[in-house]
């Protein structure tokens, strides 16, 4: 959908026609939610900073994931083994090497993203649901040699290593309040990389092959460069989400939520957000996320009504609400919520004419 601007409002350059912040507002507004988020852990809430810290590298993995299944068009199934890869990768730099966590981090986002390439290299010759299965196979594959390969690094049967805490200087970052400072600077960064990756000619080159992979090709679109640049990006953004993860819990491992419901929690995420808009990985983390506080609470209100199937009922909520809210987006708004957003202010702009 293209943008509706009000009569007069043009563009005289093309800086200013490139320009991601158009007006003054926009500076305050982008400014006043930083701000607001970075005052958020001062309010003495251990649940808003713990969620506003999930939501940051969960928004960073969905970024990765929205490059490669919303612009570019290719499935994934195995954005949370990613996120496995990059957590132990970043922690046995840092524990083995002796590294910064400010080093390794970027060194593990480069070593996930090659391993993304990796899985994407069957995306030339097979689409659909057949590339969702090849991509299955990394969310089997990773979780199977962090468990049985390099046994005194990665902790073998145990399943999880215990990753330290990052320093810089006097500062250690021991604490939630304290790390969602290091999520919320990377996420600017990553959004940032995510919004002028998807302007740039490597996004319009995305945009090409998932709308007409052969159309594309007809017109030089390096089918299989692009493809395989998409698995990177989205491997390289999982492995940013999965070092921050690992840090910030303390610890990293096949049974500490990286599986396959993961990586389908993560998919349904992009859908209710909206494919292939930057907005839709801060909506659908964000709305997803706060649902599963919910279910969980909702859960616990259902077992002490009916202690006879407590240990049932706090573990059925959560599917039950997902399932529910990610079958009535693709059925009644399979757009997502950033496209009703853009209804809105299509609508605000039009005012009184908006019908």
């Amino acid at each position: 959908m293209a943008v509706l601007r009000p009569a007069g409002d043009f563009d005289t350059s093309y800086r200013q026609d490139m320009a991601l912040i158009r007006r003054p507002w926009h500076w305050l507004l982008i400014i006043g939610l930083i701000g607001t988020m970075a005052v958020a852990p001062f309010s003495g809430s251990a649940y808003i900073v713990n969620t506003l810290n999930q939501i940051a590298y969960t928004v960073i993995a969905i970024q990765g994931l929205n490059l490669l299944t919303g612009y570019t068009g290719q499935i994934s199934l195995g954005q949370a083994a990613f996120m496995l890869a990059g957590g132990y990768a970043s922690a046995l730099l840092v524990i083995n090497l002796g590294l910064s966590f400010f080093i390794a981090l970027p060194l593990a986002a480069l070593t996930t993203g090659l391993v993304g390439s990796i899985f994407g290299l069957p995306s030339l010759r097979v689409k659909g649901f057949y590339l969702a299965m090849a991509t299955l196979a990394a969310q089997f594959i990773i979780p199977w040699l962090t468990r049985h390969t390099f046994k005194d690094y990665m902790g073998g049967a145990a399943g999880q290593i215990s990753v330290p805490v990052p320093v810089l200087g006097p500062v250690i970052f021991d604490e939630t309040w304290k790390f969602f400072y290091i999520s919320l600077f990377v996420l600017v960064i990553t959004t940032v990389m995510a919004f002028n990756i998807s302007r740039s000619r490597l996004g319009r080159a995305f945009v090409a092959v998932r709308d007409n992979d052969l159309a594309a090709e007809l017109y030089g679109v390096n089918l299989f460069g692009y493809k395989l640049r998409a698995f990177f990006l989205a491997a390289l953004f999982a492995g940013i989400a999965g070092a921050l993860r690992a840090h910030s819990d303390r610890t990293v491992g096949t049974e500490l939520g990286y599986g396959l419901n993961e990586s389908i929690f993560f998919l349904g995420m992009l859908i209710i957000g909206g494919l292939g808009t930057n907005l839709g990985p801060f909506l659908g983390a964000t709305v997803v996320i706060l649902l599963d506080d919910a279910s969980a609470w909702f859960g616990s209100f259902i077992a002490g009504l009916f202690p006879a199937y407590a240990s049932n009922v706090l573990t059925s909520f959560r599917p039950i609400f997902f399932g529910l809210v990610l079958m009535l987006f693709l059925i009644f708004e399979p757009r997502g919520l950033a496209y009703r957003w853009m209804l809105i202010k299509a609508a605000w702009r039009l005012l009184p004419f908006s019908r």
